[in-house]
């Protein structure tokens, strides 16, 4: 476990909002993401309340429970993030459509720079 503080609030909003929307309890949601069942539940509470972030490992973890990309749960930008939970939703062939089109209509705005 991570004793650092989120100070953004952003983990630990996405986290509580995502745990509510799949319908978790704080333990089930621990357990789940594969947390010993004696913390899961207090070890959730804190990662809600920022008192703690979890390590990489974990938060893969929390994401695949809560069926979310693991980037929606740490993008602090709001519309982003709703559209990286709605592109995680899409199909193969329809994301690659999707991200097609994007980078047609952002033209050379859409490559990633190697500089």
């Amino acid at each position: 476990m991570n004793s650092r503080k989120d100070t953004s609030g952003v983990f630990p909003r996405r986290l509580k909002s995502a745990r509510r929307a799949a319908g978790l309890t704080q333990f089930g949601l621990g357990v789940s993401a594969g947390i010993d069942e004696y913390s899961a539940s207090p070890r959730i509470n804190q990662y809600e309340r920022g008192v703690h972030i979890p390590d990489q490992g974990t938060s893969l973890r929390l994401a695949k429970a809560l069926d979310v990309p693991v980037s929606y749960l740490f993008e602090p930008n709001e519309q982003l993030a709703e559209f990286v939970l709605l592109a995680s939703r899409l199909t193969k062939d329809d994301l690659k459509k999707l991200t097609s089109y994007l980078k047609e209509a952002l033209g050379e705005r859409g490559n990633l720079r190697s500089d």
